[in-house]
Formats: structure tokens, sequence, C-alpha cells
């Protein structure tokens, strides 16, 4: 698995992602969720919590 990607187009902004991150990893940006590469330790919580379905592996 590689690092999550945002789909700034379909991110709502609602921050499950970011509650959902074990790693602490995402963080928001005016709005949208932001992955750290650095943190990220692709576990794919935030794909699966995401409920606009922006984040993909």
């Amino acid at each position: 698995m590689a690092v999550p990607k945002v789909n700034a187009d379909e991110c709502t902004g609602c921050e499950e992602c970011v509650e959902a991150c074990p790693a602490e990893a995402i963080s928001m940006a005016n709005g949208i969720a932001v992955i750290s590469a650095d943190e990220c330790t692709e576990c794919g919580a935030c794909v699966d919590e995401c409920p606009a379905e922006a984040i993909s592996e």
C-alpha cells in the first residue's frame, strides 16, 4: 500500500479521517484533508472512514 491520496474536489472537510488516523498524520488545510507522507503508516483507516469516499489508496 502507498500513502493514501485525497481528492480535494470530493473532500467535504468533515474531519472523520483526522479522528480515524492512529498516526495523527492527517491535518486540515483550507477545509481539505492533508495526509503527511512522513507520518502516515499506510494503514488505510482514513480510506475506510471517509464518508465522501474522497480518500483512495
